[in-house]
């Protein structure tokens, strides 16, 4: 039968088992996922190394002060946010693959248009429309062909249809990720386009070479393979993608990005400059043979395969250097020849090994994790022989793994069962492939980088998520307090010192206050509700009190009727005890009986009779007094109290904890330790001899000045005030935990520690 040779067979895709977990991608999606990522991560990278030179060159141009300064905080906020922005950016390319297999139930209809949603669009966010809409466009001029190939082959393989628009690698997508991801970021609207041009220089620029690596991953796995792509146009000064076949080269990480500074190589020159100094003095000098020979960076890399596949498991006593020289020793006798390691590499294995002496040393890593990062310095050693920029570029695969373990595992303490934790067992596989499956590839840290940020990123949702309810929980309950204190300064205004009948001053303290607090929450103590109901209070007070005039007797009959209406209304609206509610009235009843009794004296018979008379007369409320027998029986009854202590309302069950008394002056050096804490840091408690609280500082709440502190997973273990915080620093009984890249913070301190050696041999 005669075909139409451009008609597409969508058989040639390779079909999923029906059996497949749902959601499940396939393996050559997932390839096509993982190199996206790696591209972007890096294109990231470029970006941010290059956005402080560029805000600072507009800052400079500047026209004033002002506008100078935004500049200069964006690129502090940009600096301090930016692996943050990294990580939300790459979670929603992970994210979004990850639903292509998912189908969406119940999905919400889309709100429709109308005048009032337009009015909403802010002038800032219609330029930051118009300029994606602009950097769309471009993208899609130079790469509608290759992404829709790869849009089509994309919907070959997953159960939700794509378009170009959502595509998850489409150029209307990673913008609107980026976006999101720098929700974070407190710039004007002029300095988050200056962001967004740098996003489009840096990322979007590359994307028609993903586009067409993406769809050769495809096609390699027999996806479309008649879908023909022309080659793209490669930039003379942008770096190729690392892991393709152009890039590679005998590291077997292909050539140094074309962002890197040429000061990236020197860097570690400048620490072997240090050694060579150093060597024969601070450090020993290298006892060589005459006849040595130096051994290739090749056979150095079968060395210490050779070690990695047999290191143990605890490295506590485990000796490199002593190791690898035994193995030396070993190829010399068969060989007849001395080998040594050749000077460069050595002083590789001299700085890794400072590097992992911090490591080891630093306080800020449990000691359950650092047993497993202790076992990764052979693979990192094995990086660096590799590639030198290992020391110098902050964007390595390898180096940003060991930062990324140390960041994940900041808030980490050692448990009797830690293997049953997935962050511990996370780690341990990390380990475990490492030391089985790297001979020469390090690519395969790209993949591990990949796959932990992708579970980081999960556990890292959930726990923002309970920390975000924690601190809603503290605000909520701040604001209680400070309502309770309210009605706790009204009761006793109006109370503290009085002797009053009991029955008042129960039904104010248990029934009344609920009906204050309510209020307070609700409208506030400027609101005409609150005074309304402090009105109410102010005048039960007063109709029990004893009067001795007639006008006061007229008063009060006018008064009770209202007065016993909105004392109900009020305690309904607080859904108090209606059993306890009516033994109140009635005891209160008996209370004004009293009161109305006491004023109708014999003297007064006459008047006070015909006032009645005529009240009833006119229509009023008749307020029945009963036998002045039983009057009197039933005011025997209703004690009196003296109220001589300050109220203070507590829940069931709660208890009221009282401020350490101590007196510390506003320039205590605790004090500033506490007001130097930041929401975000980590703190460990020492609370006994044996036990440590590592927690994160999660929220000040100002109007109770309470300091709310959450474990890893978001959950508050902890809550101090300002001054029970300066105690326990005081004591030393908290320690600041260093959350600086940990790498990084080895690197400079190995720095460090050899330019003091220098200086000390100099004198």
């Amino acid at each position: 039968m005669r075909t139409d040779a451009k008609v597409v067979h969508l058989k040639a895709a390779p079909e999923q088992k029906q059996n497949s977990a749902a959601g499940r991608l396939p393996v050559a999606l997932i390839s096509v996922r993982d190199k996206a990522a790696q591209q972007l991560r890096l294109a990231l990278q470029t970006l941010f190394d290059n956005a402080d030179d560029s805000l600072f060159e507009i800052a400079d141009r500047a026209t004033s002060n002002a506008e100078q300064n935004a500049f200069f905080e964006a690129m502090r906020d940009l600096r301090m946010k930016r692996r943050g922005i990294e990580r939300s950016f790459l979670q929603q390319v992970f994210e979004s693959f990850s639903k292509l297999n998912q189908y969406e139930i119940g999905k919400p209809a889309e709100p429709e248009a109308s005048f009032e949603n337009l009015a909403l669009v802010q002038n800032d966010e219609l330029e930051e429309s118009v300029a994606i809409d602009t950097m769309v466009a471009k993208v899609m001029s130079r790469t509608s062909q290759s992404l829709s190939h790869l849009t089509t082959r994309i919907n070959v393989l997953v159960s939700k249809k794509l378009d170009d628009k959502n595509n998850p690698l489409g150029p209307q997508q990673l913008c609107e990720y980026f976006l999101e991801a720098c929700r974070s970021l407190g710039v004007e609207i002029k300095v988050k386009l200056i962001i967004l041009k740098l996003f489009e220089r840096y990322v979007l620029t590359d994307l028609e070479q993903l586009y067409a690596e993406s769809n050769q991953v495809l096609v390699a796995a027999n996806v479309l393979p008649e879908l023909q792509s022309a080659q793209p146009r490669r930039s003379p000064n942008r770096p190729t993608t690392p892991g393709s076949s152009a890039s590679r080269h005998g590291t077997g990480l292909g050539d140094a990005p074309a962002y890197a500074d040429s000061g990236v190589q020197e860097a570690f020159g400048n620490l072997q400059a240090l050694l060579s100094e150093l060597r024969g003095s601070a450090l020993p000098a290298r006892n060589l043979p005459s006849d040595a020979i130096p051994i290739s960076s090749n056979d150095l890399m079968r060395l210490l395969s050779h070690l990695q596949s047999r290191a143990p498991q605890q490295v506590d006593e485990f000796d490199l250097q002593g190791q690898l020289e035994q193995l030396l020793h070993r190829v010399s006798a068969k060989s007849g020849k001395s080998r040594v390691v050749g000077e460069v590499d050595e002083d590789v294995i001299n700085l890794v090994s400072m590097l992992f002496e911090f490591i080891l040393d630093d306080r800020t890593l449990p000691d359950s994790l650092k047993a497993l990062i202790a076992r990764l310095q052979i693979p990192v050693l094995k990086v660096a022989v590799l590639d030198k920029t290992f020391f110098s570029r902050g964007s390595h695969p390898a180096r940003r793994l060991l930062n990324e373990i140390a960041s994940a595992a900041m808030g980490w303490a050692d448990q009797d069962e830690v293997q049953r934790e997935g962050l511990y067992q996370k780690i341990e596989q990390i380990v475990a492939r490492l030391l089985n499956d790297f001979v020469d590839d390090p690519a395969i840290f790209s993949e591990l980088l990949a796959d932990f940020l992708a579970f980081t990123g999960d556990e890292r949702r959930r726990s923002e998520l309970l920390e975000q309810r924690t601190r809603d929980a503290e605000e909520g309950r701040a604001r209680a307090e400070m309502a309770r204190q309210e009605v706790e300064h009204a009761l006793n205004q109006r109370l503290l010192g009085k002797t009053l009948p009991e029955v008042v001053v129960r039904l104010l303290q248990e029934a009344w206050s609920k009906v204050l607090l309510l209020t307070c929450l609700k409208h506030g103590t400027q609101s005409e509700q609150w005074q309304a109901a402090l009105a109410t209070m102010d005048d039960l007070i007063w109709s029990v009190a004893p009067h001795e005039d007639v006008e006061s007797r007229a008063q009060l009959l006018e008064l009770v009727p209202s007065l016993l209406k909105n004392l109900r209304e009020g305690l309904v609206s607080a859904a108090f005890d209606p059993f306890s509610t009516s033994d109140f009235f009635t005891r209160l009843e008996a209370l004004h009986v009293q009161t109305l009794q006491q004023l109708n004296q014999p003297t007064n018979s006459a008047p006070a009779t015909e006032s009645l008379d005529q009240g009833e007369a006119a229509g009023e409320q008749k307020l029945v007094l009963p036998p002045r027998e039983e009057s009197a029986n039933q005011a025997a009854n209703q004690a009196m109290i003296e109220v001589n202590e300050e109220i203070v309302l507590l829940a069931p069950g709660e208890t009221r904890e009282h401020e350490p008394e101590i007196d510390l002056d506003d320039n205590d050096e605790a004090l500033t330790q506490v007001d130097n804490l930041r929401v975000g840091s980590w703190v460990e408690f020492q609370e006994d001899e044996e036990h440590k609280l590592r927690c994160k500082l999660a929220a000040v709440i100002k109007p109770t000045g309470k300091y709310i502190f959450v474990n890893r997973t978001g959950m508050k273990v902890l809550e101090k005030t300002r001054t029970g915080l300066a105690i326990e620093f005081r004591r030393g009984a908290i320690r600041l935990l260093n959350d600086a890249l940990l790498f990084d913070r080895a690197l400079e301190s190995v720095i460090g520690n050899l330019r003091s050696l220098k200086n000390n041999n100099g004198r």
